[in-house]
């Protein structure tokens, strides 16, 4: 069968109009809670806890480039950014498959040390691989699904928040995307800011423990995790909850390393918080009674620091930012597969 040459292509949807229209042409099938649209599948199989299913692909030379990369950064990596979604859940991450497709003339020992990393990241959070497929192929191609799960009641969607909420965010923004800049640039990997950037990005740190610590609270309305971008991934907030934001420019937690980074590739700080992408930590909402009973949730996991950066307003205030005391639209600006060139790593 001829395949259908007219109407738009995949680059004039991008990544997210694709999702939409996929999950139009999705059926909704039964014990699916919640389906195509969150960081994760929510599944009922009837049992006491909830089931949370996710997949992520990782394709050389768009994610990753070997020669940046080590084999077991690569698998680190790969496990972690699967981890992120179950936690941005409030989930506990449990059982992992991965498909390879491989060049057959690639070293044995390049397996060998992709799942270590991919192993020792699974089992700091309890999670076993349990089975996968293999295929030949001109290039390096990682594929991870994983499955969770998390307490009934205690599952946390992009769907929940309300206006008068405050917008909370784990950690620091920028790290990833600055580590990203500073290999493209050359940057001396031996100077403390440049190491450090540059580890957020190839090796992130999902915030699994800090998810399931803000779910456990019961205080939070919606949460996920930083990929794309904090004005990215705040969009998909604010279309899922049917609310506006506005964020604090000022407030935005940027660490003084990433900002060190960012002053030697003459990069504005601020472009790396809202779009530089993989940070991976938490962006979540809740009522602004409960900022310092999740601070103190959060840092009794980890001692992860919890910053506010704004506040949900209602859908008519549209998104706003307030740089240098001057209130402007913020625009989705982040990673996009289908409309992003070069590699992302």
């Amino acid at each position: 069968m001829a395949v259908p040459e007219r109407g738009p292509r995949i680059r004039d949807l991008g990544e997210f109009g694709l999702i939409d229209r996929i999950a139009g042409l999705t059926g909704r099938a039964a014990g699916v809670d919640t389906g195509i649209g969150d960081d994760t599948a929510v599944l009922d199989t009837g049992g006491p806890r909830l089931l949370l299913a996710t997949i992520d692909i990782q394709v050389e030379g768009r994610h990753f480039l070997t020669g940046r990369s080590t084999p077991y950064q690569i698998g680190r990596r790969t496990a972690a950014i699967n981890v992120s979604d179950i936690g941005a859940m409030g989930g506990m991450p449990r059982w992992a498959l991965v498909s390879l497709a491989l060049p057959p003339d690639l070293a044995v020992s390049w397996v060998d040390e992709f799942y270590r990393g991919l192993n020792e990241e699974l089992g700091r959070y309890g999670a076993a691989l349990v089975g996968g497929n293999l295929s030949g192929s001109a290039t390096i191609v990682v594929d991870l699904a994983l499955l969770g799960e998390a307490e009934r009641g205690r599952v946390l969607l992009r769907s929940g928040a309300q206006p008068g909420d405050v917008l909370m965010v784990t950690g620091t923004l920028g790290r990833a995307g600055a580590g990203r800049f500073a290999l493209d640039a050359g940057l001396d990997r031996a100077d403390p800011a440049v190491a450090a950037c540059v580890t957020a990005q190839l090796t992130p740190a999902p915030r699994a423990l800090e998810g399931i610590a803000v779910a456990q609270s019961g205080l939070a309305t919606a949460m996920l995790d930083l990929s794309d971008g904090l004005a990215g991934d705040l969009g998909h907030i604010c279309e899922r909850s049917g609310v506006g934001v506005e964020v604090d420019a000022a407030l935005l937690p940027i660490d003084a390393r990433t900002r060190a980074v960012a002053d030697r590739l003459g990069v504005d700080p601020l472009r790396l918080a809202l779009a530089g992408g993989e940070d991976y930590e938490l962006l979540f909402t809740a009522a602004p009674s409960a900022v310092e009973p999740l601070r103190s949730a959060v840092a009794a996991v980890a001692g992860v620091p919890v910053t506010v950066i704004g506040r949900i307003t209602l859908p008519q205030s549209g998104r706003q930012i307030t740089v240098d005391g001057v209130a402007q639209p913020m625009t989705a600006a982040g990673w996009d597969h289908f409309r992003t060139d070069g590699e992302r790593a």
